[in-house]
């Protein structure tokens, strides 16, 4: 392992890294903020389909028109930017790794990229429509459904994040495993137990009804077991691991 750093040596490479990424963040937002408008449309698809003829989407707020769209086009600025987000924390902690434990982050930041945008594309293309046409059919009669672009907004924010974080349990499950926290055959006898706190998580980062809650447990679950299958190959080295990098 290299040789630690100074305080200030640390302090000062962390506030480059982190001046990278919010310049990351505001060149892909400068770079979209014209289309803001157009990426909102499209977000507000899966809800404008899902409502009746008479159905629209409202604003309540005078300034909403502005600052939603310009609200979504910042937060889909930084999940475009995660990948180079992901590198700089990398960069930054790498001197710090083994050479086995290099090995094993360079495989795990890339996987869970992949996982946190397939969260995302599953809750738009396949949630959200089941949801929002759930929702848009059990309105009481006489009751027109006009929904607010700002709460519109908050909704699917929320549950971008849940699906995308949800997705990670194979990285979260092979970590554990690799630290010796856990083993995978643990974790398959606390199954019954993963199970319930699957369906308790979903209905904490979901909103109240048994359709949205079901769509993020089972896949959480399926997930889990994925995890459980590559944990097989990233168990806990034995202490001679890691004396072998100590003496390169």
């Amino acid at each position: 392992m290299s040789q630690p750093l100074p305080l200030i040596s640390h302090l000062l490479e962390l506030r480059t890294k982190l001046l990278r990424i919010v310049a990351s963040v505001l060149l892909v937002f400068i770079a979209l903020v014209y289309w803001a408008n157009d990426i909102y449309h499209y977000m507000a698809i899966p809800l404008m389909q899902s409502l009746p003829a008479s159905g629209s989407m409202i604003a309540t707020d005078v300034a909403a028109p502005f600052f939603a769209p310009f609200k979504l086009t910042l937060v889909l600025s930084f999940f475009l930017a995660v990948p180079y987000i992901l590198f700089q924390v990398w960069s930054f902690v790498a001197p710090g790794l083994y050479k086995h434990e290099k090995r094993l982050v360079v495989p795990l930041l890339v996987s869970s990229t992949l996982l946190f945008y397939l969260g995302i594309c599953f809750a738009y293309y396949v949630v959200f429509p089941v949801v929002f046409g759930f929702f848009a059919n059990v309105a009481p009669e006489g009751v027109q459904v006009a929904t607010d672009i700002s709460s519109y907004l908050d909704f699917v924010l929320k549950l971008f994040f849940a699906f995308g974080l949800a997705f990670e349990i194979p990285v979260a499950v092979v970590l554990l495993c690799w630290a010796g926290v856990t083993t995978p055959e643990d974790l398959r006898a606390k199954r019954p137990y993963i199970v319930v706190a699957a369906f308790v998580i979903g209905m904490l980062l979901t909103p109240p009804d048994i359709i949205s809650q079901t769509m993020l447990a089972v896949p959480m679950l399926l997930l889990f077991e994925g995890g459980l299958l590559a944990a097989r190959f990233y168990t806990k080295k034995d202490d001679e691991v890691e004396q072998q990098d100590i003496n390169q």
